[in-house]
C-alpha cells in the first residue's frame, strides 16, 4: 500500500470547462491534504490546465455538440458508438486496476453525467467486487443542480446514490443555498452527505503593478456559449464610466478559432481580445471590475478576490444553475446580475457602473474553505471505512 492513501478522481466535462477546473482545484487540495491523487479526465484537452502535484490521466476524449448534451462526439467529431464506449470503459477499468485506489471520487454522478453511466457503473461494480477491501466510493457534486428534463430522474439519482455510494460531498454552503433547494429529496441521502463549503483556491494578493491592474476583465469560461455576452460586454465599454480603462476580453478555447479571430481583429480601441490565461486569478485580484458568466468556479474566484463584479449567467438549453446562484449573490450585494433576457450593452454598462461604485469588499459571507475541508472529510471517512 502507498504511504499515502490513493484517490482515483473521475471527471467529465462536456460543454464548458467548469467541471474540470473545479476538479483541478480539489485535486491540488487533496494532494496538499495527504492524498496521492490521480485525476482521470474524459473531456477534451484544456490548454493551461494545471492539476498541480496530482497526476493526470486522459481518457479518449468526448464532448457535447450543443447545449442540450444529447449528442456526444469523439476527438474527430464522430458521434460516439457502442464500440467507442466499450474501449473507453475498458481503459478506465485498466486505470483502476493499475492504481488500486483507497477512494474512488466521481464528479457529478449520479446527479448528472447520466450519459457516462456506461463506464461509471462498471467502475463502481469492479470496485465493489473487492468485498471488504474495496475502496471508499464518493460522489462530488456542486451546490446547485439543474432541474431534470424527465420525470423519474430524481428517483434514479436517489436509488443510485443509496446503491453505489458511501458518501456525497456537496461543494456548497447551506447557509447560502441548501442542496434540497434544487434536490428536494435530500432527506433520503442526508445521512451519507456532507457539505464542504465552496471549492476555490486562495486568491493571490492584489498587486497594483501586476497583470490586469486597473483593467476590466471580461471572461467567458470555456467560451462555447458566450456570443451574446461578448457582444454586450464589448459594446458596454463606450457607455460606461470605465470607458477610459483598458478592457481585456478572455475567450475560452471552446470557441472556434475563426470566431475568436473575428472578435480579436474587430475589437475597438482600448479592448484587447485574447484566449483564456492561466494567470486568471491574478488578473481578477488586480482588476477594477470582473464581467463574467455565472459558473461556479469563476464566481467563487471573484468572491475570494473580493473583486467588484457583474455576472451574465448562461441560461441556454435547460440550464438554470448560474442564474439562481447569481441572483442569490446579487441579493446579498456581492455582485450585479444581468438577467438572461436583458443582455445588451446598455444593461452591462449600467451594472458595471453600479459594481465599481461599491466598496471592494463583498458581502457574500460564504464558506470558501471547501477544498481543504473535502480533504479532511475524506480522511475521516476513509478511516471509518477501513474500520468497518
Amino acid at each position: 500500500m502507498s504511504a499515502r492513501p490513493k484517490i482515483l478522481f473521475y471527471v467529465q466535462h462536456l460543454l464548458g470547462i467548469g467541471h474540470l477546473m473545479r476538479a483541478g482545484t480539489l485535486a491540488r487540495a487533496l494532494e496538499a491534504g495527504g492524498f496521492e491523487t490521480l485525476l482521470v479526465s474524459g473531456g477534451t484537452h484544456v490548454p493551461g490546465f494545471d492539476p498541480g502535484a496530482a497526476r493526470f490521466a486522459q481518457l479518449p476524449p468526448t464532448r457535447a455538440t450543443d447545449k442540450f448534451f444529447k449528442v456526444l462526439v469523439d476527438e474527430n467529431d464522430n458521434q460516439i458508438d457502442d464500440s467507442w464506449k466499450e474501449t473507453r470503459r475498458d481503459r478506465l477499468l485498466e486505470i483502476f486496476d493499475a492504481e488500486a485506489p483507497d477512494i474512488i471520487l466521481i464528479e457529478m454522478y449520479p446527479f448528472g453525467r447520466r450519459q457516462m453511466r456506461f463506464e461509471i457503473e462498471p467502475l463502481i461494480e469492479q470496485a465493489r467486487g473487492q468485498g471488504a477491501a474495496r475502496p471508499l466510493i464518493v460522489s462530488s457534486v456542486r451546490d446547485i443542480l439543474v432541474e431534470p428534463d424527465k420525470p423519474g430522474r430524481v428517483d434514479e439519482m436517489v436509488a443510485r446514490t443509496r446503491n453505489y455510494f458511501d458518501l456525497v460531498l456537496i461543494h456548497g454552503d447551506p447557509g447560502f443555498i441548501a442542496f434540497d433547494e434544487t434536490f428536494p429529496r435530500m432527506s433520503e441521502i442526508a445521512d451519507i452527505s456532507r457539505y464542504t463549503g465552496y471549492v476555490v483556491d486562495p486568491a493571490p494578493a492584489p498587486d497594483e503593478n501586476g497583470p490586469g491592474a486597473g483593467e476590466v476583465i471580461v471572461s467567458t469560461g470555456g467560451g462555447a456559449v458566450s456570443d451574446d455576452m461578448l457582444e454586450a460586454a464589448i459594446g458596454a465599454r463606450a457607455l460606461s464610466s470605465l470607458a477610459e480603462a483598458p478592457w481585456r476580453i478572455l475567450i475560452g478555447h471552446n470557441l472556434p478559432e475563426a470566431a475568436f479571430t473575428t472578435y480579436r481583429d474587430t475589437a475597438p480601441d482600448g479592448v484587447t481580445v485574447e484566449r483564456s490565461r492561466p494567470d486568471f486569478p491574478h488578473l481578477l485580484a488586480n482588476c477594477r471590475l470582473s464581467i463574467s458568466q455565472g459558473g461556479y468556479n469563476t464566481v467563487m474566484e471573484v468572491l475570494a478576490a473580493r473583486t467588484p463584479a457583474v455576472c451574465i449567467p448562461y441560461a441556454g438549453g435547460l440550464e438554470s444553475e448560474q442564474t439562481l446562484r447569481c441572483r442569490l449573490l446579487a441579493d446579498r450585494g456581492a455582485l450585479e446580475i444581468i438577467e438572461p433576457d436583458a443582455v445588451n450593452p446598455q444593461a452591462v454598462a449600467a451594472a458595471a457602473d453600479r459594481a465599481v461604485a461599491r466598496d471592494r469588499a463583498t458581502a457574500s459571507g460564504l464558506d470558501l474553505g471547501g477544498a481543504q475541508s473535502s480533504a479532511e472529510i475524506l480522511n475521516s471517512a476513509l478511516n471509518r471505512h477501513r474500520m468497518a
